[in-house]
């Protein structure tokens, strides 16, 4: 099994079948599911824009990332190094959350899942 390490864009559309959940979740089989402590908080942050948009879907919604940051996807988190991450963003013209998914992947020779365009044009 490979290791790849996902983002929250990514994630995101499994976890909360979007449109492209489908295409995601073919990219994440058969692989040992990697990512920054920081995906956990993006995630929740999706569930809660999601739930002001359609409360009528909050214990739907809110199950789905309890699933998710569970053992259910068996994510293994991993720390960054902050120091060496703010350099990779300013180089990269990325944010230093999209810069820690980047760096990750780079320090532990996985591929990067990401439906983000200007993360996925910066590996």
């Amino acid at each position: 099994m490979s290791l790849t390490v996902v983002d929250a864009s990514a994630l995101a559309a499994v976890v909360f079948n979007e449109p492209a959940a489908a295409q995601v979740h073919q990219q994440l089989q058969d692989t040992l599911l990697v990512a920054p402590r920081l995906l956990a908080y993006e995630l929740t942050n999706t569930a809660w824009r999601k739930i002001r948009q359609h409360p009528d879907q909050a214990a739907a919604l809110a199950q789905a990332l309890a699933r998710a940051l569970s053992s259910d996807f068996a994510i293994t988190w991993a720390d960054v190094e902050f120091e060496e991450v703010l350099p990779l963003a300013l180089e990269k013209g990325l944010t230093a959350y999209d810069a820690s998914y980047l760096w990750l992947a780079r320090h532990i020779n996985a591929v990067l899942v990401t439906l983000d365009e200007t993360l996925s044009a910066a590996t």
